[in-house]
C-alpha cells in the first residue's frame, strides 16, 4: 500500500521539487501540497494522508504550530518536520508538539524516501545531525536537571520496564503522547535507547523513590 503524502512548504521550488521526486517511488503518493501551515493543517483534514512533511518557518502558522493542530484534530497522522534550522530549541518544540520525525533539507532525495516510510511505520526519527547536536548540548551537563516533573515521571517507570500502554494507564495519558514524552527524553538526555534511558535512570538513583 502506498504511503500517502502531502507537502507543505511556502517556497515553490521545494515544494514542486520533493512533489517530482517523490513521485518517482512506486510506493509513495502525493495527494496535495500546501504554501503555509493554515493550509495544510486544512488539506490533511480534507485529504486524510498517511504522513504530513511540514517545513519550520512558514507564514500564516509555522510548522510547529501546524502539527500541533493536526496531532490534536488526526492524532494518527504523522509529520516530518523538514527543515534547513538546526537548534535544539526548535527540535524539542516540535517534538512536544507530536512530530514524528525530524529532518534536515540537506537530506539525499533517495534518503528522504527512506524516511518517510520509516517514519511512517516506526517510530519518532531524527536524523543524524539532529542526534548529534541534542547529545552534544547535553554533554557535561546535569542532563537530568532538564527533565521536566511529568518526564521524570516517565522515565523511571520506562526504567521500571513498563511498556508505553502501562506507562499511559499509570498516568491516565494516550499512549501517543507516552511515545512522545520518550522521544523527548532521549532527545534530551542524548541517548538512542530505552535500555539507555533505563541504565541512566538507574545510576541517576531515579529507581529508589518509585511507587507501586
Amino acid at each position: 500500500m502506498n504511503v500517502k503524502v502531502l507537502i507543505a512548504d511556502d517556497h515553490n521550488v521545494v515544494r514542486q521539487g520533493m512533489q517530482t521526486f517523490l513521485s518517482l517511488d512506486p510506493e509513495i503518493e502525493v495527494v496535495g501540497t500546501a504554501i503555509n501551515g493554515v493550509e495544510a493543517v486544512a488539506k490533511t483534514l480534507e485529504l486524510k494522508p498517511d504522513l504530513v512533511i511540514l517545513d519550520l518557518l512558514m507564514p500564516e502558522m509555522n510548522g510547529i504550530e501546524a502539527t500541533a493542530q493536526i496531532k490534536a484534530l488526526l492524532p494518527h497522522t504523522k509529520v516530518l518536520i523538514f527543515t534547513s534550522v538546526l537548534e535544539s530549541d526548535a527540535i524539542l518544540r516540535a517534538l512536544k508538539a507530536g512530530a514524528n520525525g525530524y529532518q534536515l533539507k540537506s537530506i539525499q532525495s533517495d534518503e528522504l524516501c527512506r524516511t518517510i516510510k520509516m517514519t511512517t511505520n516506526g517510530p519518532v526519527l531524527l536524523s543524524s545531525d539532529v542526534v548529534r547536536l541534542l547529545i552534544k548540548k547535553n554533554e557535561g551537563s546535569s542532563s537530568a536537571e532538564s527533565l521536566t516533573e511529568r518526564e521524570t515521571e516517565v522515565l523511571r517507570l520506562l526504567a521500571e520496564g513498563k511498556a508505553n500502554k502501562e506507562i499511559a494507564h499509570r498516568l491516565q495519558l494516550s499512549e501517543g503522547t507516552i511515545k512522545t514524552h520518550v522521544s523527548i527524553i532521549l532527545a534530551k538526555l542524548g541517548l538512542q535507547s530505552r535500555t539507555q534511558a533505563a541504565l541512566y535512570a538507574a545510576n541517576a538513583g531515579l529507581l529508589t523513590t518509585s511507587q507501586n
